[in-house]
């Protein structure tokens, strides 16, 4: 009588769902927290172009662009780290890392993700479409720019924040100076919340050769936090009241005042837990500027 062969140490192949799962996890559509950041500075300059009333069409091909676009740059961040992320305590479960996406995989899914926000663009008016083209740019040279500076995290808030020229040229079809007032007002809240991210990472970052704001500003790192907290939302201030808002609008600054004062306590003592805290925290703060500015342009005239 005999056996079939029996072969030790093979692994079974994926089955499709798990394989539909390690792409979901690549993209990183289980951690919206990204869409969200770059969403709310989008939303910011749609309503302050509009006036508090910009095309809805528009608004939906902007929405639908941040979850194409920041899902493609979570793909070619992984393809760009696929050496690193296997150190790195908090990543190192990734797809890449763990072998369950090739990185030929990772650069397909961020050329369709691009190519589908591409096609999406075409939409828009053809200055829109050119902008978007430095949109794709900066999307694909930022996960690379940790290996060479120590503040990645401007490249990080220029690729975030490209959708406000981008919605002022749709809305508009120009681009007047408080657009580029916010965009800079978007760099810096880049380097704030991704500043946050990093002083999770820190220790392992250093060991691996990775750079950082968190590295750079080492035990200045609070105090650096805060004083472009306060920058970041004077230029807010000062936006808001070229554009005549008012009293709606200063009510979720004063909102948004509270939610930085809040990640100052979360981060005081610099654990990495608390420090990814208040990197969520994020998310509630740009909400409450965009709720803010929707509230007074519907209800302050």
């Amino acid at each position: 009588m005999t056996f079939p062969e029996i072969k030790i140490g093979q692994p079974r192949p994926p089955t499709w769902r798990e394989r539909l799962s390690a792409y979901l996890m690549l993209v990183r559509l289980n951690r919206p927290i990204g869409i969200f950041l770059l969403m709310w500075p989008a939303l910011w300059a749609l309503w302050l172009a509009g006036n508090g009333h910009p095309p809805w069409q528009i608004v939906m091909i902007f929405v639908i662009g941040v979850v194409l676009m920041r899902s493609a740059g979570c793909a070619i961040n992984d393809f760009a780290d696929r050496k690193v992320d296997a150190h790195v305590t908090r990543t190192k479960e990734r797809p890449l890392a763990k072998g369950t996406v090739t990185p030929q995989e990772a650069v397909i899914i961020f050329l369709a993700l691009s190519l589908t926000a591409f096609v999406l663009v075409l939409q828009l008016n053809w200055q829109t479409v050119a902008l978007s083209v430095v949109a794709l740019l900066l999307t694909f040279i930022y996960p690379f720019m940790k290996r060479f500076t120590h503040v990645p995290q401007l490249f990080l808030g220029a690729a975030f924040g490209w959708a406000i020229p981008m919605a002022f040229m749709a809305v508009n079809e120009s681009i007047p100076n408080l657009a580029w007032l916010l965009f800079i007002a978007t760099l810096i809240w880049a380097l704030i919340y991704d500043t946050q991210y990093a002083m999770v990472d820190r220790e392992d970052d250093v060991q691996v050769g990775i750079k950082s704001t968190a590295i750079l500003f080492g035990q200045w790192d609070r105090v650096v936090i805060a004083l472009l907290q306060l920058l970041f939302l004077s230029l807010l201030l000062g936006i808001g009241l070229n554009a005549g808002r008012g009293a709606w609008f200063i009510g979720g600054l004063a909102l948004a005042l509270g939610f930085a004062v809040y990640q100052q306590w979360l981060i005081h003592h610099r654990e990495p837990n608390a420090c990814f805290q208040a990197f969520l925290n994020n998310n509630y703060l740009g909400m409450t500027v965009f709720l803010g500015l929707v509230f007074d342009y519907a209800l302050g005239g």
